[in-house]
């Protein structure tokens, strides 16, 4: 039986997992770029809310961090099936609870605090979910195929990006601005207990994997598997942190960061660049999949190289690009950047868990790809902010150039962790 086929449920409950991630993170991006600034923090100035929003928004990435440890801990202990399932029902909670959030006018500075509040809980799930389904993934296949199959937890991005970005679209398209502003942007964080409830079904279903199963036979799992990372391994925490950056810059500067940019300041109407993000997403798929063909066939660590070499020649041109004023021009930039994306993002799931030993391997993938979120995806949102606040909107390029560059760094000191 062909490996794909023999191992569709472990794949589909990989996929379907970071679908909702991404469906959970983007639906707070967007309406971070499009609502959150004037409905729980409307005594600043607009440019004071839009830092403020984006301010929480990059609380799940302090977050995240904080989750990967408490959960890496459980999943290299008890287990990456129930670790999952636990992560999910956090997630998904979190985010289903934003909907019913009352604003300042109603609530006052409670509003915002619960806010905060939920924000931190869905990071703080999710910060055990991608590596959990990175491993369910790739500990399940077959040799020559690990990045093929690490690719799924991946592939759930583009999916979650089209489900969160097409709702706002049709609601956009079919409510009033005030209509919108009172309650639409509460029905994509409604309708995320569909993908939780099917992601849930999935996962319930499984059986722990392989890897796991044989590391339990010969040693029990260590008692702190944080300590025992940090010890042991703590170049290879340092060095995938760094090779992560990119991925997460990318990705938020060309969704979030520019969604806001474009409504906020270039005149774009909302719809209009919802429906030009929606269509480069396409290109994040199709970077994703050529990217882990290619990575099993030449390696993981050879793709990502490429990729973060591909984001520095991107942040050279982004800005130019994206501020160009033509429909063609944005869309083409979009799409580049969102295709380089796959390349620093599609192989990460083989190459990520090739540098941590299977009793550390959940806490140390998790830890590595959320610490790596805060620079890339909190830090460098906010700093390309406040940069266009300033007015030095035409150099937001150059902070592509450093998350690739760090990238660089980091996949080229990375070693598997047999030869570490």
């Amino acid at each position: 039986m062909h490996p794909i086929r023999k191992n569709a449920r472990v794949l589909t409950a990989s996929l379907t997992g970071t679908a909702v991630e991404f469906y959970d993170f983007y639906v707070f991006a967007t309406a971070t770029a499009l609502v959150f600034g004037g409905l729980f923090f409307p005594q600043s100035s607009p440019e004071a809310q839009g830092l403020q929003a984006f301010m929480v928004f990059g609380l799940a990435f302090i977050a995240r961090p904080i989750g990967a440890i408490a959960f890496g801990h459980f999943g290299d202990r008890v287990g990456r099936k129930a670790t999952l399932v636990a992560s999910l029902l956090l997630m998904g909670g979190s985010t289903l609870l934003v909907a019913f959030l009352p604003g300042y006018a109603s609530a006052g500075f409670l509003a915002p605090l619960l806010l905060c509040l939920l924000r931190f809980g869905q990071g703080f799930g999710l910060g055990g979910e991608w590596g959990g389904a990175a491993l369910l993934a790739v500990e399940n296949a077959p040799k020559g195929w690990e990045a093929r199959f690490g690719a799924a937890p991946q592939l759930g991005a583009p999916l979650g990006f089209l489900a969160a970005n097409g709702l706002f679209l049709l609601l956009g398209m079919s409510l009033s601005e005030a209509d919108f502003l009172t309650w639409g942007w509460r029905v994509p964080f409604l309708a995320s207990v569909v993908l939780v409830g099917i992601g849930l079904w999935v996962r319930l279903n499984l059986s722990e994997t392989p890897a796991f199963r044989e590391a339990l036979r010969h040693s029990a799992p260590p008692a702190v598997p944080l300590g025992t990372l940090l010890r042991h391994h703590w170049g290879a925490v340092l060095a995938g942190s760094a090779g992560v950056v990119a991925c997460f810059a990318l990705f938020y500067l060309s969704t979030a960061f520019a969604l806001d940019l474009a409504t906020k300041k270039l005149g774009w109407p909302r719809e209009q660049f919802l429906m030009l993000q929606l269509g480069a997403n396409t290109f994040l798929a199709l970077g994703i999949v050529l990217a882990a063909w290619w990575a099993d066939r030449i390696g993981a660590r050879r793709v990502l190289l490429i990729g973060a070499a591909a984001t520095v020649l991107v942040g050279l041109v982004f800005a130019a690009g994206l501020q160009s004023g033509s429909g063609l021009a944005v869309f083409a930039t979009l799409a580049t950047a969102l295709f380089t994306m796959g390349f620093v993002y599609g192989p990460l799931g083989g190459w990520l868990t090739s540098l941590y030993p299977v009793g550390v391997r959940y806490t140390g993938v998790s830890v590595a790809f959320n610490v790596g979120g805060i620079l890339g995806g909190a830090v460098t949102p906010l700093l390309a902010k406040q940069m266009s606040n300033m007015g030095y909107g035409g150099s937001i390029g150059l902070l592509l150039v450093a998350a690739g560059a760090l990238t660089v760094v980091g996949v080229s000191l990375a070693r598997p962790a047999h030869e570490a």
